[in-house]
């Protein structure tokens, strides 16, 4: 005889699925198997991060440490520095060209030169404030460097509106449906669950107030604070509710008292997991204008960086 299929330990669905079932006040058969616990989809170090993490860390000693005892911008290590860095910037223009020019598809694939963006707008500032020693100069290395810093910071900004609209940080632009679809298929997956009877009811009421829409588009703008705000709330206050009523059931159920951990694991997990998947939708349309006001933004700043950039390097060899 084959043994019962188990729940998919990553999947926070499949566990309050199992766990949905009506748990009998004394056990006429033995227990069943102990359920997996849930873990992170995604392990907590990936390239993305340690990449970052290796970039403040750069960021932190060049700043902390007095670099200009073995870089000096004017010449040696530090000039070098200063040129690898520039060219660095300059290669930035490689991927909005190899996305608009089809006739330069020799040169990679878009996915590919996106990747090398992400990377050099990391790598060129870091480089440029060792060749500054993370200090201020004359008046043109100034406006290069604060101009910079302005790209930078809105490329920060830009990753982050990206992620929120496209599947994955390499993944292609996702619709409003994708999203729907995504949180409509992890609430059916538990339907018709008696774990904790008022839960799916509970969600579906917080579903509802999230996706409310209210305001003009000023309101849009700002609403993926408001929504993130009143889901952490509605989280609290669901899982504190199916907490206690877990709780009460596990008084009148030997079986549910020995795996009480479990399944309140998996019950949180869930709730978590729908309430995210709601704020995702919620949020999309938001992030979808603020990506596009970024792209507004973000390419007059690179050729104020660049103008800044010529001017200084024609300030420093002529003057």
């Amino acid at each position: 005889m084959m043994a019962p299929a188990r729940p998919d330990p990553s999947n926070a669905s499949a566990d309050l699925t199992a766990a949905g079932a009506s748990v009998p006040r004394e056990p006429a058969t033995p227990p069943p198997a102990r359920m997996a616990e849930p873990r992170d989809e995604s392990p907590l170090l990936n390239p993305a991060r340690l990449g970052l993490l290796a970039a403040a860390l750069a960021i932190w000693l060049g700043y902390e440490f007095p670099t200009e005892r073995y870089l000096t911008p004017e010449r040696g290590l530090g000039y070098a520095i200063g040129i690898v860095g520039g060219c660095a910037m300059l290669l930035l223009l490689l991927y909005p060209a190899r996305k608009h020019l089809r006739w330069i598809g020799f040169l990679g694939s878009v996915k590919a030169w996106f990747r090398a963006h992400m990377v050099l707008g990391v790598i060129g500032p870091i480089l440029i404030l060792y060749h500054a020693n993370f200090s201020l100069g004359a008046t043109n290395s100034n406006a290069a460097l604060f101009s910079m810093l302005l790209v930078a910071g809105s490329g920060i900004f830009g990753r982050y509106f990206y992620t929120r609209i496209h599947m994955g940080l390499y993944g292609r632009r996702a619709s409003r449906t994708d999203m729907q679809a995504a949180a409509d298929d992890l609430r059916a997956k538990v339907a018709g669950s008696s774990f904790v009877p008022d839960l799916l009811g509970l969600l579906d009421e917080a579903d509802a107030r999230l996706l409310a829409h209210r305001g003009g588009t000023a309101m849009l703008l700002i609403r993926p604070l408001f929504v993130t705000v009143r889901m952490h709330r509605e989280r609290w206050r669901i899982t504190r509710r199916a907490m206690r009523e877990l709780r009460a059931a596990a008084q009148q159920s030997r079986v549910l008292r020995a795996q009480h951990d479990t399944f309140a694991k998996a019950v949180r997990r869930y709730i978590a997991r729908r309430l995210e998947a709601t704020r995702r939708v919620a949020e999309f349309e938001s992030y979808e204008r603020l990506f596009s006001l970024w792209h507004v933004l973000h390419l007059p700043l690179f050729f104020l960086l660049l103008v800044a950039g010529i001017v200084h390097v024609i300030a420093v060899h002529v003057y």
